[in-house]
């Protein structure tokens, strides 16, 4: 299973955005990484320079790496409605991510381990493909031998997040997909348009 396992806290601060969650690196040195720091004198990015940028920033966002992002771009193309923002749909239909968005899991890593490990189950039937895409109506839960964990337990106790295209209930730990997000449901700060723009050159 391919995933990104380079350091973290160099990628938060490329983008300025706490991407793998709160992160103590990005409160202290809120600068691009590099060798001579802050003090460094960075000219006008062009124009690929900022498309591309904003590729990665979604990539690592999602835990996508780079030809499985490809695939779902092809796959936006083809579907109807806004490139851009059905690539993001797709992005939020993925199971690790409704995972990650009900609570059961503080990061997108996390949940991915999670689906991984075999604790997650789609309809009643267990599924442990993170990529696994929902549809609208699809019920998530945690396997009835996992109920214990205290990694979800300790998720649930500090997760106040509300999103209007889930439900979720604490007391089954299970929740419904209730749609496919729109654009505005979306809190990432992602530029579509110039992922777009990138790979239809």
């Amino acid at each position: 299973m391919a995933r990104y396992r380079g350091p973290k806290a160099k990628i938060a601060r490329r983008f300025r955005e706490p991407i793998f969650g709160p992160s103590k690196a990005l409160e202290k040195k809120n600068y691009p990484p590099g060798m001579h720091g802050n003090a460094r004198r960075r000219g006008k990015e062009s124009e690929y320079a900022v498309q591309l940028k904003e590729k990665q920033k979604a990539k690592y966002t999602y835990g996508i790496l780079e030809k499985q992002f490809r695939l779902m771009f092809d796959k936006a193309v083809r579907s109807t409605g806004i490139t851009g923002e059905v690539l993001l749909q797709l992005c939020e239909s993925r199971l690790d991510n409704v995972v990650y968005r009900m609570g059961i899991a503080r990061t997108r890593r996390g949940a991915r381990q999670l689906v991984s490990h075999r604790h997650m189950t789609v309809n009643g039937q267990l599924v442990n493909i993170p990529s696994f895409q929902l549809k609208p109506g699809d019920v998530v839960a945690v396997r009835e031998k996992s109920k214990s964990l205290a990694v979800i337990d300790d998720s649930l106790s500090s997760n106040d997040r509300v999103y209007d295209f889930l439900t979720f209930n604490k007391s089954s730990l299970s929740g419904t997909f209730v749609s496919v997000p729109e654009r505005v449901q979306i809190p990432e700060n992602v530029k579509e348009q110039l992922i777009v723009e990138l790979y239809s050159k």
